[in-house]
């Protein structure tokens, strides 16, 4: 399998940390808040965090605090299906193809739900055939790309299909929740909105820089389910963040990337370039230390970081293009995204 195309798209407001500081704390919300809530929010918020930017899916951001089922559903159905066509558009373009040529769509989310799935609305607006063998993958939370990508593989060698597109959406926005739990306000702070999208191909596409995926290894542990997920609260999505989750995600990492690497005979030392999931700065610190990198090898994690925040399972598609934009060391490159469940997944690239 080969990676012919890439595209992100954003919702085209941006605000900066200062400006959510001051739009919270002059909601009604903040007044509903703990003084300790309170204190939380502004030191994650004003604070050295990681996060400069993030793109939210609201004209103001009064409307992030206006917090009911119906709204928060209706950001997500007004928003979802144009993030994933202009990612998947932008992916299109850059592998040089047209939207006939795309035999299986699979499309990944966590932050809202649609049925018919997000895939009706993509092959309408993006124009795919109807006979495209379309799937809709939910509940995988920050995690969702590589598992997304799994699929087309299989899709690939299956021989059903010549060229799989590959949408990851996420509108955090549209799972806002607030209460005094800390890893909920934590939350809160850390998550933006985009989608990436990538064109997956048996064939390479000469165009471009060869990206061939080699092997992948994968890792779920059921145990450590309640360390970061959703629950269901008065009909919305509540995302539940523990403080073990940096420590987990670094340790699952290193995991998965001795198991995939092992496979071929290869060690640490031969990833010429880092394609992580963040998560937020905790994360990437304690991935660091973990694997034994430096902070130059997570620069294209740490600068998506700063400029979008976390975008869920769309994140690992931005610092793939950051890295590819910046004409990264040719090499093994590689991939980790991990996240609910608790899971975490890597895959090495081959990058000419």
């Amino acid at each position: 399998m080969f990676i012919n195309g890439l595209g992100t798209a954003n919702p085209p407001r941006s605000y900066n940390k200062t400006e959510c500081w001051e739009a919270f704390r002059s909601s009604e919300w903040f007044g509903k808040l703990g003084l300790r809530s309170r204190m939380i929010a502004e030191a994650v918020l004003n604070k050295e965090n990681g996060i400069e930017f993030r793109s939210l899916a609201v004209t103001s951001l009064d409307e992030v605090f206006n917090i009911d089922p119906d709204t928060l559903h209706r950001r997500f159905l007004d928003n979802a299906p144009t993030l994933g066509t202009e990612a998947g558009q932008a992916a299109l373009e850059d592998a040089g193809i047209d939207a006939d040529a795309i035999d299986g769509l699979v499309v990944s989310t966590c932050t809202g739900y649609l049925c018919p799935g997000l895939t009706s609305y993509i092959v309408e607006r993006l124009g795919l055939r109807a006979d495209v063998q379309a799937f809709d993958l939910v509940g995988q939370g920050c995690a969702a790309a590589l598992p997304n990508w799994r699929l087309a593989e299989a899709l690939l060698s299956a021989d059903f299909c010549h060229n799989v597109l590959s949408i990851c959406v996420e509108v955090s926005s549209a799972a806002m929740y607030l209460d005094n739990d800390p890893g909920v306000l934590i939350s809160a702070c850390l998550f933006g909105d985009g989608a990436g999208a990538a064109v997956l191909s048996r064939q390479t596409n000469p165009l471009r820089r060869s990206i061939e995926w080699k092997e992948y290894a994968s890792l779920v542990n059921p145990a450590e389910r309640n360390a970061l997920l959703f629950q269901m609260r008065g009909g919305m999505l509540r995302n539940v963040l523990t403080r073990t989750v940096p420590g987990l995600a670094a340790d699952y990492a290193e995991q998965v990337l001795h198991k995939a690497l092992s496979e071929i005979g290869l060690v640490p030392e031969d990833v010429s370039t880092w394609i992580m999931h963040a998560g937020g700065r905790d994360v990437l610190i304690a991935l660091q230390n973990r694997l034994k990198i430096s902070a130059e090898d997570l620069r294209y994690s740490a600068t998506m970081l700063h400029l979008h925040g976390n975008m869920s399972s769309a994140f690992v598609y931005f610092v793939l293009q950051a890295a590819l934009n910046d004409n990264a060391k040719p090499g093994w490159w590689w991939m980790s995204s991990f996240g609910a469940g608790f899971n975490c997944h890597g895959a090495l690239l081959k990058v000419a």
